[in-house]
């Protein structure tokens, strides 16, 4: 493994992506339109490593108690958009065919959440938000406030209708795959 970053000189199909990532240091690396996107590499605040942990437990937990069949994945773990996209969110949910231990995508995502941050504010709103309804299991794109404490749920209908809401408390229903969680255990105490 090379121990200084290489950026590719072009576009990038996904094989080519993944095969570059290899070589590449440890890092979070997101590919857009073909273009590589390295996250930023100075240490999160603990807030928003909280939040993402918090979250994903909620996720996993409510799974489990609810049999849904389905698995919650924290960070890292990629989602495939079209054909040169790959978008690596905070928190998510697979339902369906089970990932393969060797791959760095999911399958078929149905949950992703982001946790917002000064600097990826726009990305996550906008960005993000066109991107993971181009998946089409993608049903429900959770966006995390640590700062506010409120969710902003966009959840795609059976018709693909797109509705969002923002929720401080309470219960949020999350069909597919199925689930509730409280909003409040979305966050660290």
């Amino acid at each position: 493994m090379s121990e200084r970053l290489e950026m590719p000189p072009g576009l990038l199909t996904i094989p080519e992506f993944m095969e570059w990532v290899d070589r590449q240091p440890k890092g979070t690396y997101e590919l857009v339109a073909g273009r590589v996107v390295v996250e930023a590499m100075a240490p999160a605040l603990i807030r928003h490593a909280r939040t993402k942990m918090a979250a994903w437990l909620a996720l996993r937990e409510a799974l489990r108690r609810d049999h849904s069949g389905c698995e919650a994945f924290m960070d890292g773990v990629g989602v495939q958009v079209g054909t040169d996209t790959i978008r690596i969110p905070d928190a998510s949910v697979n339902c369906g065919q089970v990932p393969d231990n060797d791959s760095r995508v999911l399958p078929e995502p149905v949950v992703v959440v982001e946790v917002l941050s000064p600097s990826t504010h726009r990305e996550d709103t906008v960005g993000k938000f066109r991107d993971y309804f181009r998946i089409p299991s993608v049903r429900h794109y959770l966006i995390l406030d640590p700062e506010a404490l409120v969710v902003l749920h966009h959840r795609r209908d059976g018709d693909g209708t797109i509705q969002s809401a923002i929720l401080g408390a309470g219960p949020l229903t999350l069909d597919p795959p199925g689930i509730t969680v409280q909003v409040e255990s979305l966050f660290e105490d």
